[in-house]
């Protein structure tokens, strides 16, 4: 079985090395100095207990693999960067293979299927890190991570079955679930506090707000008659199968949005925060938080400030609520 892993990041590079150990073939797409230190140096995996150099295959663009009929291919780019591979993938022949959104956020799946006929949605559930060209950890044991997998809007099929299959030999957990979305919808919930952390950062604590930008969020899903299900620390599985953990020598609980601030790329904050500011404007419910901070971290990333910049009243005085 070929797996195509569209973006090396934290999540995307992980999986393909862990799946490359395991002797699987495997094919990353990655860009710029990552891409060239995974080509010269293989991709440096790092986790609890190990730190292992792994020799992935990696290109620059779509157009420079052969694909087949079962590849599983894997989106694990930002959003705000999918719409631009979807339509590499097209170029590159792309047609009925399963694509699976591994991103955060609600967005890519309706993305995708305006192009293709085969998507999945991906629930991701890992502590993981990429800071450094040609480097990637995870913090989680006794597995890596947890990915719950389903078709686009729901059930399952064959192709999420194979796909949890892989990921659980390579030490992750797979589920194939027919509910993926709900799942993804309450993952959301946990992700909406990540440009908190990058703004303040990690030793501020940001649970009155967090809670705040839930609350608009729970008043939307209402609205919108989205169901959504807990993936945090209230799923049970979480306490078996994923314990976080220290890596010597790195930094453990950065979020996906302070290693974007921290790595000076766009923030993916307007599929979070942006996501329930759009569907409060689409059903008439007020999001001033979540507008407020979807607004802040644009002015962040343009002024490539540096995370944990700002004090609690700077952002309040920011955001204006």
């Amino acid at each position: 079985m070929h797996v195509v892993v569209y973006g090396l990041g934290a999540v995307g590079g992980s999986i393909a090395a862990a799946l490359a150990s395991k002797r699987h073939e495997v094919t990353g797409i990655a860009r710029g100095a990552h891409l060239t230190a995974i080509q010269e140096n293989g991709l440096r995996f790092r986790g609890p207990g190990f730190d292992d150099r792994v020799a992935v295959k990696a290109v620059s663009d779509p157009s420079q693999i052969s694909f087949g009929p079962d590849d599983l291919i894997l989106l694990a780019m930002k959003s705000q960067d999918t719409q631009a591979a979807l339509e590499a993938l097209r170029l590159a022949g792309v047609k009925d293979q399963p694509i699976f959104c591994l991103q955060n956020g609600v967005a890519n799946e309706r993305m995708a299927l305006r192009l293709f006929p085969n998507v999945h949605g991906a629930t991701v559930m890992m502590p993981s890190t990429h800071l450094e060209p040609g480097e990637v950890a995870v913090f989680g044991e006794p597995r890596y991570g947890i990915f719950d997998l389903g078709r686009f809007p729901s059930g399952c099929d064959h192709a999420d079955q194979m796909l949890g299959d892989l990921l659980d030999d390579a030490g992750f957990a797979g589920f194939p679930m027919p509910d993926v979305m709900p799942r993804k919808y309450g993952k959301l919930l946990m992700n909406l506090g990540n440009i908190l952390k990058a703004a303040l950062g990690k030793s501020t604590e940001t649970k009155e707000l967090h809670d705040r930008l839930k609350a608009e969020a729970l008043a939307v899903y209402k609205a919108a008659g989205i169901d959504w299900y807990d993936v945090g620390s209230a799923d049970p599985r979480r306490d078996q199968l994923l314990r976080f953990v220290d890596v010597p020598g790195l930094e453990r609980g950065l979020g996906s949005t302070t290693q974007s601030l921290a790595r000076g790329i766009p923030l993916e904050t307007d599929y979070l925060n942006g996501e329930i500011a759009l569907l409060g404007r689409l059903h008439d419910v007020p999001t001033p938080l979540n507008s407020g901070l979807t607004r802040l971290a644009a002015q962040m990333s343009a002024q490539s400030a540096a995370p944990g910049s700002l004090t609690m009243d700077e952002l309040i005085k920011a955001i204006g609520t």
